[in-house]
């Protein structure tokens, strides 16, 4: 089992470009997001310091992110990948239902994944990891590469936004079939 101190600092630079963006989306009145802690059961307890030293995950964790973007509902996961391939492994089927009930819902599922060694963000849209999903779970390849990706979901550089999704928000709901 997967203790809270085994998995170091693993994302934590990616979460910390993502907060500070949804902190921006805040300030500029554009979306409320909030980020989804991971439930755990303290097993130590550094008194002294009054912090966590050794921890189990309680339940199985949904999504990284939730909110409402101008009356949208929207969750999304945020993945790193240290090269072009991106396994599939690192997605869960939990996780993965989740967000075809939340887009059966109405709501907008997506993941944004950090190429860290290209320095490159990138906007999934639920219904593109679904198909690679499916095709995993069909025999097919159980990760898909960069140049399997729309390259229209690279998320642009902007000026004072660190991980600009919500543009690429809007192109996912242009994209989408009438309903």
């Amino acid at each position: 089992m997967a203790t809270w101190n085994s998995r170091g600092l693993r994302g934590s630079t990616l979460e910390d470009l993502i907060n500070r963006t949804n902190e921006k989306y805040l300030e500029s009145n554009l979306a409320l997001i909030q980020k989804i802690p991971t439930p755990i059961t303290p097993i130590k307890i550094d008194k002294e310091h009054r912090h966590i030293t050794l921890a189990y995950f309680d339940q199985k964790s949904t999504v990284d992110y939730i909110g409402v973007v101008q009356g949208i509902p929207v969750c999304f996961d945020a993945k790193e990948c240290a090269q072009d391939t991106f396994a599939l492994q690192n997605i869960h089927r939990h996780q993965v239902a989740f967000m075809d009930r939340f887009e059966k819902q109405k709501g907008i599922a997506f993941f944004l994944i950090y190429y860290s060694h290209r320095e490159q963000f990138y906007y999934l849209p639920y219904a593109h990891l679904r198909y690679f999903w499916d095709r995993a779970q069909e025999g097919g390849r159980k990760s898909f590469r960069l140049d399997e990706l729309n390259p229209e979901y690279f998320l642009p550089k902007k000026n004072g936004v660190l991980v600009p999704y919500l543009d690429l928000l809007q192109k996912d709901l242009e994209d989408r079939p009438e309903s």
